[in-house]
């Protein structure tokens, strides 16, 4: 590696997409170089975007697989609106991604890829390199394909699985770029192919001859640098936000001192919460992979009976599936987590893209008066947090909580401060103890209308649950319509009560005036950032961001109050901005809405609210 310092340029953030076919390795690379540049001390934002099909079509714009990485020396909140660097491994990369990139922007091709077979599979113009739209960009024509070949010439590899290693050709051309070292990803291969000692040699081989290649092009001198950023102390890792929310409901499950259960059934882009939890056995965690949906819910409320921490997880089509169940532990009132991460519908739609639209499903999707609590994360990195939270209200609330995360969230990453076990907030679990006097499964505890938690097998407190009305204090079955009325109202109190012990919403920025910016669960880093970068071009507003939901914090109607002008910003046609609508009937909302399975911009937000500031 170069040590001459003089050709390295320092900069403050980069954006960099990498970008081929489906089976180019494109999410891995994007792994590895976000990984190196956390373990340097970067904050960062990542953005994996990959096609719904497991094998879609080779060498078609629908094919194409994406992983953006935005790194920097301050904070990052969002994986970035436009990339610096592309790297397109296929002429569809190209044509799916140009218009994410910066004018001035370096674009690394493989040109061994650019046939006229692959042209024309991705629909392009002949030649499209030479076209008037790329003399904008620094077009860096590596043959890839024939180097990495080269470079594997003397190892008894098949000529597959020598092509296997382009992306690490790729990757070491953009470490060399950004002065990245080799020796995380070297290790990554040690680990990952010990039991396959030639993968990890050719691994290493391609990516040092990426990385030497670079530094032999004119074009791409200078290399640059982006210093680490500065954070606060503390032990970090990358995380994205399935690992966060499995490792929240463990802590959760060891915080209230009971066994975790889940009971899932794959689904897409839940499923690596699943997998996550299936892995800590070492934890106590016990994990259940059922043969459907509702399965997998029923086998949740079994084991809560049982005296679990039990949860469920799954996406839209998912949750329509469990709703008949989600009513029953309703009516049980049992502690139940049940995880939705959001993605574009309806029906299967846009299983691998992320949206904001199950939000009122969440809230009112099931038959009868329903109520539970819906709270939703915010970053990759807070899906621990709330995933706790959920954990917390379910146990110490004996209801079921509707946790909401979404594609973004899920696979996106960014580096996360390890917490001290010792520093989250207890979760008191209302269990009912041997001995007690004339127990009674439906008698409220205290104002907060919390009923004990009996667990089955227990001396004394033998009890009946299930799907009949209950009636009040002794939970038998009943019909008596005066008594339906009552148990109605008290699900509803119970859950209402939840506000107690729930923090306020907070304003950043101006407490009153002119506008307040709205946004609640992933939308978080676009709006804090366009927040962030009007205030400092000198507008006066506020911005609330929401992450509980139901019920919503105490002050939210005294903040909405004291703008002239609230504008929500969400990925679907407005469900938040009617759901603050029903709730407060004498206030107007401005709502700025997008549905194309991607995440907002900045630019478009910025552009949003200074039209909203605008009109009179």
């Amino acid at each position: 590696m170069t040590d001459n310092k003089e050709q390295i340029k320092e900069l403050e953030e980069v954006v960099i997409r990498f970008s081929g076919d489906s089976g180019d390795g494109m999410q891995l690379t994007g792994m590895l170089f976000s990984d190196t540049s956390a373990l340097l001390g970067n904050d960062l934002a990542t953005f994996p975007d990959y096609p719904a099909e497991i094998r879609a079509p080779q060498g078609t714009v629908g094919g194409v697989s994406g992983f953006q990485v935005h790194f920097g020396h301050s904070e990052v909140n969002t994986p970035g609106d436009y990339a610096d660097v592309l790297v397109a491994m296929n002429p569809a990369a190209l044509k799916a991604n140009t218009k994410w990139i910066k004018k001035g922007g370096t674009i690394i091709i493989d040109i061994d890829s650019f046939t006229d077979k692959n042209i024309e599979k991705a629909g392009c113009v002949k030649e499209p390199l030479d076209q008037m739209s790329f003399r904008d960009y620094n077009i860096i024509k590596a043959p890839i394909s024939t180097l990495t070949r080269e470079s594997l010439k003397d190892l008894n590899l098949d000529p597959k699985s020598i092509l296997r290693s382009k992306n690490m050709f790729a990757l070491g051309m953009v470490y060399w770029l950004f002065h990245r070292p080799l020796e995380f990803t070297q290790k990554f291969f040690e680990a990952k192919f010990k039991k396959i000692p030639i993968v990890v040699e050719a691994n290493k081989i391609v990516l040092k001859a990426g990385y030497y290649y670079a530094e032999t092009i004119e074009a791409l001198h200078p290399s640059y640098s982006v210093a680490p950023a500065r954070i606060d102390k503390g032990t970090y890792r990358n995380i994205n936000g399935n690992i966060a929310t499995a490792w929240g409901l463990i802590a959760a499950a060891e915080k209230a001192k009971l066994n975790l259960f889940i009971g899932s059934y794959p689904i897409t882009p839940a499923t690596e919460i699943l997998q996550e939890l299936s892995k800590r056995k070492d934890l106590g965690v016990k994990s259940f992979q059922a043969e459907d949906e509702i399965a997998g819910i029923c086998t949740a409320i079994g084991a809560s009976f049982a005296g679990h921490l039990a949860v469920t997880t799954t996406s839209g089509p998912g949750l329509s599936l469990k709703t008949e169940a989600i009513g029953l532990a309703i009516i049980t009132e049992l502690p139940l987590v049940i995880v939705n991460v959001q993605r574009g519908g309806p029906s299967t739609g846009l299983p691998t893209k992320t949206e904001q639209s199950d939000l009122m499903q969440a809230l009112y999707g099931r038959h009868g008066e329903s109520p539970l609590v819906v709270i939703a994360a915010s970053t990759p990195s807070n899906c621990f947090k709330y995933a706790y939270e959920a954990g917390r209200i379910a146990v110490e609330h004996m209801t079921p909580v509707i946790l909401l995360t979404d594609g973004f969230l899920a696979n996106g990453s960014e580096p996360w401060k390890i917490p001290d076990m010792d520093l989250l907030p207890d979760i008191n679990a209302p269990i009912v103890k041997e001995g007690t006097e004339d127990f009674q499964p439906y008698r409220r505890l205290n104002e907060d209308m919390l009923r004990g938690w009996a667990i089955p097998g227990t001396k004394g407190l033998e009890h009946r649950l299930g799907g009949l009305e209950k009636m009040a204090v002794t939970g038998t079955v009943s019909y008596v319509p005066e008594n339906h009325q009552v148990m109605t109202y008290e699900r509803e109190r119970k859950i209402n009560q939840v506000v107690n012990s729930i923090p306020d919403v907070t304003v950043l920025g101006e407490q009153e005036g002119e506008l307040l910016l709205i946004g609640w669960g992933g939308t978080y880093g676009h709006l804090y950032t366009a927040y962030r970068e009007l205030t400092k071009a000198g507008h006066k507003i506020g911005f609330a961001h929401f992450n509980y939901i139901k019920p919503l914090p105490a002050n939210t109607h005294d903040v909405l109050k004291r703008y002239k002008k609230l504008l929500v910003c969400e990925l679907n046609l407005g469900q938040f901005a009617n759901y603050l609508r029903l709730n407060f009937q004498d206030l107007e909302f401005f709502q700025y809405n997008k549905i194309q399975g991607l995440p907002f911009t900045i630019i478009e937000l910025k552009q949003e609210i200074l039209k909203i500031l605008e009109e009179k």
